[in-house]
């Protein structure tokens, strides 16, 4: 984790900053978790969250995009801000059940939420953003370490308390909100985008799909295309995903992208290994826009690039302009 420090005159000085910097490191390393947040799916016990002494870090100039890890479980939804994201990822959790990521870059919404914990694949796929900030609610004390030594800016209600909120109508831990306006002072724009998606016309060919179903062995997503709202409307369990004021989640792009999804390193408190996705390599995937699904060979060749999309004959295959939903599931 980046600690900010003023310039101090004298090497004396340094030296003493420099050991009061490594001192508070080590400290924060074992932070407790946001009151009432678990790691896994809600029924496990609270985690040590990633550490923090309050004090926020001015912006990079680089002005990195904002991350933000979302529940999904039914107690969940409806979620709050996921409409506003520009690219929002489909991740399988233990259990069976999924969370959300969602990256924010063209507008910041009042609140997003309801914020939950972050996960070891994470680190890999946040590595195609430019030092992103990742708010998230807190992670296993073990996977502290790995989200310090990841080039980002980690955000949880510890770190910077006045930046969320918990919304006493919802039970904990599926209550925690955070405002983007205070980890970020604007969005940064379309260029902090760097996830290798070319936007463009549609490619030619594919087939006509009315709609796609994505399961997972406890969650289910189904995206049918309305071709009056020119957007794929969201189901979720079988039943249709609004935002909290009521209106359809529907992005323009749905990707549903096949990786290699293995066990890691870690578990939830009842001992259900928690997915890593690998999203470095390549592999399947199917691009759905404009009421048409094209299959297509997904390339990421490093963590820190982006995904590009091709079609058999080398061709890049584009999405279309608005949001992006990217679903992964497990190679066959």
């Amino acid at each position: 984790m980046v600690r900010g420090t003023r310039r101090r005159y004298g090497a004396t000085a340094a030296a003493l900053v420099a050991a009061v910097v490594s001192v508070s490191l080590a400290a924060g390393c074992t932070a407790g978790p946001a009151p009432g947040d678990g790691h896994g799916d809600g029924r496990g016990r609270q985690r040590a969250e990633s550490p923090g002494t309050g004090d926020v870090p001015p912006a990079s100039p680089a002005a990195p995009v904002l991350a933000v890890k979302i529940d999904n479980v039914p107690a969940a939804r409806p979620q709050t801000g996921l409409d506003a994201a520009d690219v929002v990822y489909v991740e399988p959790v233990e259990g069976g059940l999924s969370r959300l990521m969602a990256v924010y870059a063209t507008r910041l919404p009042e609140r997003v939420g309801p914020v939950r914990s972050a996960r070891e694949s994470d680190l890999e796929l946040l590595r195609q953003f430019d030092r992103p900030t990742l708010a998230f609610s807190g992670a296993q004390s073990r996977l502290v370490p790995l989200i310090d030594a990841a080039p980002l800016r980690a955000e949880t209600p510890g770190r910077t308390p006045g930046a969320y909120v918990r919304d006493g109508g919802r039970p904990v831990p599926h209550n925690l909100y955070v405002h983007p306006g205070r980890l970020l002072p604007s969005a940064p724009g379309p260029s902090a985008l760097t996830t290798g998606f070319r936007r463009g016309e549609a490619p030619a060919g594919g087939r006509d799909q009315a709609s796609r179903t994505v399961r997972y062995p406890a969650a289910s997503f189904t995206f049918t295309w309305s071709a009056a709202a020119g957007r794929w409307l969201v189901g979720m369990d079988g039943r249709p995903a609004v935002t909290a004021e009521g209106r359809r989640l529907a992005p323009a792009t749905v990707v549903v992208q096949y990786v290699r999804m293995r066990e890691s390193g870690f578990h939830d408190s009842l001992g259900s290994p928690t997915p890593y996705v690998e999203s470095v390599g390549s592999g399947r995937a199917e691009v759905l826009r404009d009421g048409r699904a094209h299959d297509v060979t997904w390339q990421r060749g490093s963590a820190a690039q982006g995904t590009a999309f091709t079609a058999a004959d080398g061709t890049p295959v584009n999405v279309a302009d608005g949001q992006v939903w990217v679903v992964f599931a497990r190679t066959p």
